[in-house]
């Protein structure tokens, strides 16, 4: 069976003020989602699942997953707040969903082989789905809880426009993630970055560090392990008002518990994305260089 592209669209796109899953920025209204479907499928992917909210279905069908259905098999899940496991309760202060681990999480359901994680707002480049499909598909049997992450190096994530979210990677000699510390505030330092999580101390970092940008590669016993941590979470922190259940926390604490490991992955690719409005004329201009060079056509679906 061919490893699924698990697709994490139900984002709000709150510095971006929009819908960045939908957003054209290529001919014949292509997103950059768009360009990540067609390298998977290149790659060799057999599904495509997208979590998104249901109050952007409609628009979401129509702009996206439409244009994919005579391409690839597709599917949809939810993420919405009130999905937790059950005997809690959602205090009412809150108003947003729990983060990346919560929405992995809500396609327990319809995911059941080894599956690819990605941001539907990122470029990740076709030889990043080859490498993590590669991964996926000889994986042994018995290896349940060996995952891979897609590694880009962070200087060449950050945007010009604003702060970004990064999880800082630590890497063993023999390519194996150590930890994974996410960073929310991370700017532009010249050819440095520097962070500013709490607000008043600064971190500065020397733009080499391997970011994870949510390119994950799980087998379906990801989900008993984010729902043990997710009950975890809840009972630590679920009435906080914006408290995130985010995946790279995740993955470093079954690192911490010896539960996992996570094999880091080289990619030849540049990683490019849409965190602030400012953003997308970089990605368009990104996106017709590729096209111009003749790596994508002019109609994605043609």
């Amino acid at each position: 069976m061919k490893p699924t592209l698990l697709i994490m669209a139900a984002g709000m796109g709150s510095r971006f003020g929009g819908l960045k899953q939908i957003t054209p920025i290529g001919p014949e209204n292509a997103t950059l989602l768009d360009y990540s479907i067609y390298d998977a499928i290149k790659a060799g992917f057999g599904k495509v699942v997208f979590i998104i909210r249901h109050d952007i279905e409609v628009e979401f069908r129509k702009a996206i997953g439409q244009k994919w259905e005579k391409k690839i098999e597709v599917g949809y899940v939810f993420q919405e707040l009130h999905m937790v496991p059950g005997g809690f309760i959602v205090p009412p202060v809150r108003q947003k969903p729990w983060g990346t681990g919560h929405a992995i999480w809500v396609a327990r359901e319809l995911v059941r082989e080894p599956f690819a994680v990605i941001n539907a707002d990122d470029y990740y480049g076709r030889n990043s789905y080859e490498v993590l499909l590669n991964g996926l598909q000889n994986l042994k049997e018995s290896k349940k809880t060996d995952y891979f992450m897609v590694g880009f190096q962070l200087k060449n994530t950050l945007s010009e426009n604003g702060t970004v979210s990064r999880g800082i990677c630590d890497v063993g000699l023999d390519g194996y993630l150590l930890k994974v510390i996410e960073r929310l505030k991370i700017a532009k330092d010249g050819d440095k970055a520097k962070c500013l999580d709490d607000g008043t101390e600064i971190t500065f970092l020397t733009g080499l560090e391997t970011a994870s940008m949510n390119m994950w590669g799980f087998t379906p016993e990801i989900f008993n392990q984010l729902e043990n941590l997710f009950e975890k979470f809840l009972s630590e922190k679920g009435q906080e008002e914006k408290s995130e259940f985010l995946i790279p926390r995740v993955v470093d604490q079954l690192l911490f518990e010896k539960k996992s490991t996570v094999k880091v992955l080289s990619t030849r690719d540049p990683w490019f994305g849409i965190t602030y409005p400012e953003d997308k004329a970089v990605v368009c201009e990104s996106i017709g260089k590729l096209i111009q060079g003749g790596f994508y056509p002019e109609n994605l679906w043609a």
